[in-house]
């Protein structure tokens, strides 16, 4: 999310919150949707070429509005700065446990994880504006 000048980058430790749906909230936000769509993207991209992990559901790339990308564990919400400020989704997570991420990420790869290319995020983009992932599946 840093690498592409994500703006407010939280997470939220959701694990002592017994209603919680994941472990971890990770919550940003940018400028205009065409960042909102570069940091997705990147998120996309990073999550399986440095952990391994593919997306499992997603949400908002039709419009790049509001992104959620649910990798299980982790759910990434990727906001446009005006919906962030009107959802305050941490608000309504105001008990768990929050950090501020301000600094550039350490490069963490997870031993023999393929590399990812940008044009396997195009073609999730284009399974998505199919209507072949979503979090309403």
């Amino acid at each position: 999310m840093l690498e592409k000048k994500a703006q407010n980058v939280v997470s939220l430790d959701l694990r002592s919150i017994g209603t919680a749906i994941t472990d971890h909230f990770v919550i940003c936000n940018a400028d205009s949707t065409t960042q909102v769509a570069a940091i997705a993207d990147n998120v996309l991209v990073k999550m399986e070429e440095r952990l391994g992990l593919k997306v499992l559901r997603m949400q908002g790339l039709e419009n790049d509005f509001w992104i959620i990308l649910d990798f299980g564990d982790v759910v990434v919400h990727i906001f446009l700065t005006e919906y962030r400020e009107f959802y305050r989704l941490e608000d309504l997570w105001a008990d768990a446990k929050r950090k501020v991420h301000v600094d550039e990420p350490k490069v963490v790869t997870k031993e023999g994880a393929p590399r990812v290319k940008p044009k396997a995020v195009a073609k999730v983009r284009a399974s998505v504006r199919k209507g072949k992932k979503s979090l309403e599946d």
